[in-house]
């Protein structure tokens, strides 16, 4: 286990209680961890009781919150013909087609969101081994794969938050920055929260949301009533 710092344990001495606590409280407490020069990023962990070794139980998703996530994401855009100027237009950051394969297989990975049209799948198949590991294959049902590729950029662009489950069953999502308002971040959290309780497999029995975090780049976590 990693040594804690002076100021993380002085900060755990702040809310040392357990007991999950409501949105709006849990952003309170959270807000007097902010004590570093950066503007830390927040995030929400939820446990799922989904198997992850079931198919059928894979929680996936991409939500565009009410206010952004406080960060501009790098977009690449597999397309060609009008696609290629639309995706430009909308912001992308690099577009390309096979060209932009050989670039990745050679290891650029300079880009937060990988974003293609479907007629580009033959090319962005095999790069399969090279994006699924770090989270960027582009994905019908995160919304990646989109004849609409104007309207995926823009969405990124301004912050959609994209999740999957893990290996443990545990989804993490970016809900914003620690400089938001408090009420910013409990619409954010909340809007992530509705969002991933209507994607409950419908194998999945019993509680499927075991329980929910929230922390910060540098700071304990708070547990929330999820």
């Amino acid at each position: 286990m990693a040594k804690q710092s002076k100021r993380f344990r002085s900060l755990q001495a702040v809310h040392s209680d357990k007991t999950p606590v409501e949105v709006e409280k849990a952003v309170s407490i959270l807000k007097q961890f902010g004590t570093t020069k950066f503007d830390q990023t927040v995030e929400m962990a939820l446990r799922l009781g989904i198997d992850p070794k079931q198919a059928d139980q894979l929680v996936r998703g991409s939500v565009v919150l009410p206010h952004g996530i406080g960060k501009s994401l790098r977009v690449a855009v597999f397309a060609k013909g009008d696609k290629v100027d639309e995706a430009k237009a909308a912001g992308a950051d690099t577009v390309g087609g096979d060209d932009l394969a050989k670039k990745v297989k050679e290891g650029w990975m300079d880009f937060d969101v990988c974003i293609a049209a479907p007629d580009m799948m033959g090319v962005v198949g095999p790069l399969g081994k090279v994006l699924g590991p770090k989270g960027l294959m582009p994905s019908p049902r995160a919304g990646t794969v989109t004849p609409d590729i104007a309207k995926a950029v823009k969405e990124y662009k301004a912050g959609k938050v994209e999740f999957r489950n893990d290996a443990g069953g545990i989804v993490h999502a970016v809900v914003g920055k620690m400089s938001f308002s408090p009420e910013k971040l409990v619409e954010n959290i909340r809007a992530l929260l509705d969002f991933i309780r209507n994607l409950k497999p419908s194998s999945v029995k019993g509680q499927y949301i075991k329980s929910a975090a929230l922390s910060a780049s540098m700071s304990p976590s708070v547990r929330i009533v999820a």
